[in-house]
This record gives C-alpha cells, sequence and structure tokens, in this order.
C-alpha cells in the first residue's frame, strides 16, 4: 500500500482537486484507492458528494482512536474510490492530540492496521497549513505529491514546505520521500505563469511533472457538482491535464513501492 500525502501550507492551490482527480484517475486504472480527508473543511469530502449527514465515521475518529481506517471508509460514486471523510470535529484535533501519546503517528498507526490488500494506493488530502494534521500525513506518507499554483508568493510557500519536509524526515520518517512536484492553475496568456514554471524548474529539476494543470472553469464547477472533473466533464482541459499527470505518477509509482516495502 503506497501512500501518498497531496500537501503544500499555501491555500487554493488545488490540492483537494488533485487528490480527488488523481484518486480518480488511480482507480479508474484498476487500483483500489482511499482518500483521507485531513481537511477540516471537508472540500474532499464535499467534492465526491458525501452529504454530512452520511458521515457517521471521520478522519477525526481515527485519529483519536475511536474508529479503525476500514470502519471509517464509505464508498463514493467512483468504483474502487472509497473516502475517509471529514467532519467539523476535525478543527479541534489538533488540541486534542496534544496529550495524546505519539500524537504525530495517529494516522500512521491507523493505516498500519489496515489488512494489506484493501487499498493498492491511499491518498491524504492536507490541510492548508503545518500543523499537527499535515505532520500525521507526512508521518504516515511514504512519498509527497506538492500542487504548486504557478504564481510568485508560492515559491516562497515551497521554501518553506522544504523546510517542514525535512525536520519531519529527522524526527518522525525518514523515509519520506517527494514524489513529485504538480504546477496547478496555469494560465498561458499570463507570462507570470511561465516564469515561475521555469523557475521551480530550475530549482527542482525533475522533481516537477512535466504536465500542467492550467486554470479551468470546469474543474472549479465539479466540485459543486459532488463529482471529480474527469467524470464531470472528461473532454475539458483539466480533465485531460491531470490524465496526463495520473500517468506520469503512475510511472513514479513503482520507486515508491521500493520505498514503502
Amino acid at each position: 500500500m503506497i501512500r501518498i500525502a497531496v500537501a503544500n501550507q499555501k491555500g487554493g492551490v488545488g490540492k483537494t482537486t488533485t487528490a480527488i482527480n488523481i484518486g480518480t484517475a488511480l482507480a479508474a486504472s484498476g487500483s483500489s484507492v482511499l482518500i483521507v480527508d485531513l481537511d477540516p473543511q471537508g472540500n474532499a469530502s464535499t467534492g465526491l458528494g458525501i452529504d454530512r449527514s452520511a458521515r457517521d465515521r471521520s478522519s477525526y475518529d481515527i485519529l483519536v482512536g475511536t474508529a479503525s481506517a476500514e470502519e471509517a471508509s464509505i464508498p463514493t460514486r467512483v468504483p474502487k474510490l472509497e473516502l475517509i471523510p471529514s467532519t467539523v470535529d476535525l478543527s479541534g484535533a489538533e488540541i486534542e492530540l496534544v496529550d495524546i501519546d505519539r500524537r504525530a503517528y495517529r494516522l500512521d498507526m491507523s493505516l498500519s492496521d489496515v489488512r494489506h490488500s484493501r487499498w493498492d494506493v491511499v491518498l491524504i488530502d492536507c490541510p492548508p497549513s503545518l500543523g499537527l494534521l499535515t505532520i500525521n500525513a507526512m508521518t504516515a506518507a511514504s512519498a509527497l505529491l506538492v500542487p504548486l499554483q504557478c504564481e510568485f508568493f508560492a515559491l516562497e510557500g515551497l521554501s518553506q514546505l522544504l523546510q517542514t519536509i525535512e525536520r519531519v524526515r529527522e524526527r518522525f520518517n525518514a523515509g519520506l520521500q517527494i514524489l513529485g512536484v504538480a504546477l496547478t492553475m496555469y494560465d498561458r496568456r499570463n507570462r507570470l505563469s511561465e516564469q515561475v514554471a521555469q523557475d521551480v524548474r530550475a530549482c527542482l529539476g525533475k522533481l516537477v511533472f512535466e504536465t500542467v494543470i492550467p486554470r479551468n472553469v470546469r474543474l472549479s464547477e465539479a466540485p459543486s457538482h459532488g463529482l471529480p472533473a474527469l467524470i464531470y466533464d472528461h473532454r475539458c482541459s483539466g480533465s485531460e491535464a491531470y490524465i496526463a499527470l495520473a500517468r506520469e505518477l503512475i510511472a513514479r509509482l513503482p520507486q515508491m513501492e521500493k520505498v514503502a516495502a
């Protein structure tokens, strides 16, 4: 089971959209996939059409130990794609976890109890912060997928994120790898988007995926219908880009499997 945290402390960069659509693409390719919604806002849960009334157990429960990951998981409209939803309780989890033993390992412990054959890939949708929830995700993950918006301030945030990754490696998870950086919200009419893309590639080289995710109205519309964009409109430019990104990601997974083993 490969665990991938979709993380960036900056909000509005496309983490949830990336997690939902990459998860859908992986499920379509034949993998059994779990998305863990670790953001108190619950956007991944809403974007997959899970009504709040249907979220009996959540990522909060698996962190505090009142439910296992398998007990909290629920099916989605996408075949082979399951979800551990988020509820408002998660907003207080960081305070509650302070006094709990091995608080940075709570998600890792829960996922480690899962039957090996249950899911092939786990995608963890992180909140827009570098707090204890994100630390739990990084500690549980074998790899990181970093969506990066093509704008100036994203570069400053990337530096802070890389420092956090190093601290997590030193203290909690020495095997944590960066699977790749996905450039999102790319606007070909905007010279700044291209400049940011060039700067990131110059800094991180092959860690940056070749595929860029464009600004696309259909990507923004899909969550309001409770559907991944790949199902809502598989022919739009955003969906086509995520399909291409998924192909690149799948090509990198064998290396991650060796790390996770």
